[in-house]
């Protein structure tokens, strides 16, 4: 009986490490798009023309940090 049960454990495993590693593309994508707008919003508030490149690559660059760190914990 416990060896059904260690079966269904390693059979899961690989959906749920995907399920997971989607879940973390669509947080990118939406961290990138927030930071997006957060700029594009910026610009206009202050009249300014750098405010919208600036906070998207700032986004990328958290997207990806949370990205890696979210994949190092699945794979421990």
């Amino acid at each position: 009986m416990e060896k059904n049960n260690k079966n269904n454990k390693t059979n899961k495993k690989p959906l749920n490490k995907a399920l997971q590693l989607s879940g973390a593309g669509l947080q990118m994508g939406l961290t990138i798009y927030l930071g997006f707008l957060l700029g594009k919003w910026l610009d206009k508030t202050f009249e300014t023309n750098f405010l919208k490149e600036t906070i998207t690559l700032l986004a990328i660059f958290l997207a990806m940090y949370s990205l890696i760190k979210q994949a190092n914990k699945i794979n421990d």
